[in-house]
């Protein structure tokens, strides 16, 4: 359990029971972690208010991890780490609620995360869940009456507590049955961050990542690749990571062109190992990859084009190099004009 050293939940009794005296209570809390303010101050809040807390962090192909982690190891939280990207894509082809203005399924998106930590509680001895939702602070899902949409969809409502919230909001079943305590519960509310920032100082939360830069959904360049992954049913978990790269370029029905942006992109590209990729021969450029089924030979020269328009210190005409499982193979190609560009590239700018 956090903050000892018996960490076996299947420890003997008598171990288990000289823990449990270190707490409040002997119930055990599930905590939604993001990385974000919030979810730091729920869990160190609850902690120093001893209860037991399991910190789980839920990885999806929209949230990038490493905030996640290094806000984790900053503040000495032991997190759980379990990938739900499948039932999170299975849950985006048909939200049961509605996207928020781009391609943020925000309720349906909680609720799915309340379900899955649900349905952790016996395999981690817990008892109830806890999130760093706030009233107020987000117009979509953090309304009283999307909370408790939320709470409904996940079929675990009377389960969950919302610390932050929680003197705002109905009494749930670990309120009711006293496994938390609501003296300890808080009434924060509305956008603005003053009382997180000073329970934060309180607390001792020194290292947590700005608000912006969490959910890729909220942004419309990637709303845009996703929604054109999802029309051409290429949602497999290698075009998922490559979403997070490059520009992008639909081809054809079955084949999308990437190309990287800088040297930090190019490198994470091709730790992908993608199968395919487009390299200038002899002049330094970027990378460029070939997703998808790309052997028509129009496509073909279509992808080499827009791949040299790229490398705009070359000549007009040029070679490229692909590479396929190791075979490489040499190509002419042309600079595609600019309005062939606008044309396929996946992009609002």
């Amino acid at each position: 359990m956090p903050g000892s050293k018996c960490l076996d939940r299947y420890l003997p009794a008598k171990c288990l029971v000289q823990m449990m005296m270190n707490y409040k209570s002997q119930y055990a809390a599930i905590a939604l972690f993001s990385g974000g303010l919030d979810s730091l101050l729920v869990i160190k809040w609850m902690q120093k208010s001893g209860y037991i807390v399991y910190p789980v962090y839920f990885l999806t192909p929209y949230m990038p991890i490493e905030r996640a982690l290094e806000s984790a190891a900053a503040n000495n939280i032991d997190l759980i780490v379990r990938d739900i990207s499948k039932e999170h894509m299975e849950m985006m082809q048909d939200p049961q609620i509605v996207f928020g203005k781009h391609m943020n399924p925000c309720i349906d998106c909680h609720a799915l995360m309340f379900k899955m930590a649900g349905d952790m509680l016996e395999e981690l001895g817990a008892h109830y869940l806890v999130s760093g939702e706030v009233v107020g602070q987000r117009p979509m899902s953090q309304r009283k009456d999307a909370m408790n949409r939320v709470g409904k969809l996940s079929g675990y409502r009377d389960l969950l507590v919302r610390p932050l919230s929680q003197k705002l909001l109905r009494d749930t079943k670990p309120i009711l049955e006293n496994w938390v305590d609501k003296a300890d519960m808080l009434d924060i509310s509305g956008r603005g961050r003053y009382r997180q920032l000073a329970l934060a100082q309180e607390l001792g939360i020194k290292n947590f990542p700005a608000p912006a830069g969490g959910c890729l959904l909220t942004d419309r360049n990637y709303s845009l690749r996703l929604k054109d992954l999802m029309q051409h049913k290429q949602t497999d978990l290698l075009n998922m990571e490559l979403l997070k790269y490059g520009r992008h370029f639909r081809l054809s029905h079955s084949c999308k062109l990437i190309i990287g942006r800088d040297e930090s992109e190019n490198r994470k590209m091709e730790d992908l190992h993608a199968g395919t990729y487009v390299k200038a021969l002899d002049i330094a450029g970027p990378l460029g990859i070939l997703s998808g089924k790309c052997d028509d030979p129009d496509v073909h020269k279509l992808a080499l084009d827009i791949f040299w328009y790229y490398h705009p210190k070359a000549p007009a005409e040029g070679k490229t190099v692909i590479t396929t499982d190791g075979d490489s193979a040499e190509h002419n190609c042309f600079k595609a004009d600019l309005e062939t560009i606008k044309k396929h590239r996946l992009s609002f700018d």
